[in-house]
This record gives structure tokens, sequence and C-alpha cells, in this order.
């Protein structure tokens, strides 16, 4: 099953680090989030990827142009015919392909956008900057038992702050937040049947009226997953993955 990653915004509230690289390029332990994204996919088999790009699609391309000599032990020879001699070759066992979908498409134009390079088959689509523990190949399990359009992935975010308990304007209590207090969030890890291209064109929001839509026509189901999930949408979210990471204490890293 391919997997659809949207690569291509702007990543403002990130913008230390994204003003020089797409915010799906920004590194976790010296790789890109991207490259944790799809090596999470790759674990349970899936190798064909579209990445929806857009803001600084070059990075992207030339990142994959040269990713087997960054993974390889490399010897420039200038003295003889061989200029390259790669040694040790390793990448992995993955199909990319990089689509400029322009520089402020919105996501569900992008989406549209790779609509020719699905093939008419159901797919994967997720952001490109949030890692997750969550079991793919049950998602498509899950996707497959109910017959429609969307499955979206939900989960609880960790909250930043504490609640405080009332009673009218006396304060009783402070509390951390506990999982009854959070909502459900979309995280992406999104299944998707090909009719989602019939709710999209290229000037919408994949999260709006698309969504809403299929909500109303009682197209779209959730996967509750209570694992980890985390996106790295502020330098504070990065140095967090950064910390888990160099402790190994990354629960993303399914491929261990």
């Amino acid at each position: 099953m391919k997997v659809v990653i949207l690569a291509g915004g702007f990543g403002t509230r990130i913008s230390e680090e994204s003003q020089f690289v797409p915010k799906p390029m920004i590194e976790i332990g010296g790789k890109p989030i991207l490259w944790h994204i799809m090596k999470e996919y790759s674990h349970f088999g899936h190798n064909e990827f579209i990445i929806c790009a857009g803001y600084k699609q070059h990075v992207i391309k030339d990142y994959f142009r040269r990713y087997m000599l960054y993974n390889s032990d490399v010897t420039f020879n200038f003295q003889g015919e061989k200029v390259i001699e790669v040694h040790n070759n390793f990448s992995e066992a993955w199909k990319v392909t990089v689509i400029d979908t322009g520089y402020d498409t919105l996501t569900g134009g992008r989406v549209k956008k790779i609509q020719p390079y699905v093939n008419n088959e159901t797919f994967m689509l997720t952001y490109g900057d949030g890692v997750s523990d969550v079991n793919i190949n049950e998602l498509i399990k899950f996707h497959e038992s109910h017959g429609k359009i969307c499955t979206l992935t939900a989960v609880r975010p960790e909250s930043r702050f504490g609640y405080i308990d009332f009673d009218g304007d006396k304060v009783l209590n402070f509390r951390e937040k506990s999982d009854q207090d959070i909502g459900y969030i979309n995280a992406g890890y999104m299944v998707l049947n090909p009719k989602i291209f019939d709710y999209l064109n290229e000037n919408i929001e994949l999260e709006k009226k698309p969504m809403n839509d299929l909500v109303h026509d009682g197209e779209v189901m959730a996967y509750k997953h209570n694992g980890f999930w985390q996106c790295m949408d502020t330098i504070r979210d990065k140095k967090r993955l950064e910390t888990l990471w160099e402790n190994n204490q990354a629960a993303w890293k399914v491929w261990r």
C-alpha cells in the first residue's frame, strides 16, 4: 500500500529551523523526522512513498538523490576513471516519489495533485511532522473491516498545563490533566479509499470541508491509539523528541 506524506507546508511555528529546510527535514538524532516516519511504515512492510512537497521542495529531492551516498562509505578517486567508489552500500528498499504540489497549496489540494500516482488504490496518508508507535497493519485491518472511505488515527495528546478545580470562584485544587480531561485529535496516520478524491479540489484544506462532508456522509471512522504520538510543532517539541532519542526512549522507533 502506498504511503502519502504531507511535506509541503511552511512550518511557521518552528521557523527557527524551518527557515533553512522544510519542516519534515528538521532532524531528530541526525535524521530528518521524515526519515523516522518512513522507517515506521517500512517496518510494517510499506516501502512505496509519495511525498507531497512544496516549500523548499528541492531540499527533499536532493536528500533522496544523495541518500545512498549519505549512508555508505565513499572513496572519491580523482586518479582513475572511476571517480566515485561506494563501499558497504546501504539504503532501504524504498521507492520514493517526490511531487512538487505547490508553494502555498492547501493540504486538500496537495492530496488532490497526487491522485494520478495512487492508481485508484486505497492508500495511507500522514503528516510529515508526527511520529507514533501505532501498529500500521492493525490500522489497515481496522480500515478494511468497516468499508468506509476514511480511517484516521485518533490520539489524546499530552497537555503542557495542569488544571485548576473551582467551586464558583473559589480554588479547590491544582492538579495535572488526566486522560479523561483531554479529548481525541486527528493524529494523521490515515487510510483512505480513492473515493476521497471526489471530496477534494486544488484549493481546499483537507481538515475542513472535505472531512466535515465525509463525517456528514458517515464515511469517517477513528482508530483509537492509546500509545505514543508526538508532533514536532515547535522547538520545545523538537527538544523533547531529541531527548527521547538520545536516552534510547524513542517509542516510535518500532524498527529497533
